[in-house]
């Protein structure tokens, strides 16, 4: 069993082919047990199960952070530093577009993060963000 226990997040998009391109190819997630209506991916020790929904994803509403739209309906990972910074080039080498350019949020304060945000094919929206100093996750 791994040191922090794992979660598993079912969610909707419209096109399987697009979701493996996306989850598999950019994000570089392995694939896991799939199906003709679904199909998982280890999304950084985590499991993630992309389900074939027709007009179910999507960003829904906003709310303001640090000066900036956050969709409501969201999910990502916390990485480290330098494997968020790969991440970021790696999004921009493959064209995707950020609804949430990377940067720092909270700056000087506690909680500082770097962070991005970016759709899915099926507009499902990701957060990526890295702490430089990890006890800051839950800092109030």
């Amino acid at each position: 069993m791994p040191d922090l226990p794992r979660f598993h997040l079912a969610f909707p998009v419209d096109d399987l082919a697009k979701a493996r391109a996306f989850y598999g190819g950019v994000l570089g997630c392995p694939e896991g047990r799939s199906s003709a209506e679904w199909v998982d991916f280890d999304f950084f020790g985590h499991q993630i199960v992309a389900h074939l929904s027709t007009g179910a994803g999507g960003v829904q509403s906003t709310n303001e952070v640090d000066g900036e739209k956050i969709p409501v309906r969201h999910f990502g990972a916390i990485l480290d530093v330098g494997l968020w910074k790969t991440l970021a080039e790696k999004f921009r080498a493959a064209g995707v577009a950020f609804l949430v350019e990377p940067g720092v949020r909270f700056k000087g304060l506690p909680g500082e993060q770097w962070t991005l945000f970016v759709k899915d094919p099926s507009g499902n929206a990701l957060e990526f963000k890295a702490f430089a100093d990890d006890t800051m996750v839950f800092a109030r």
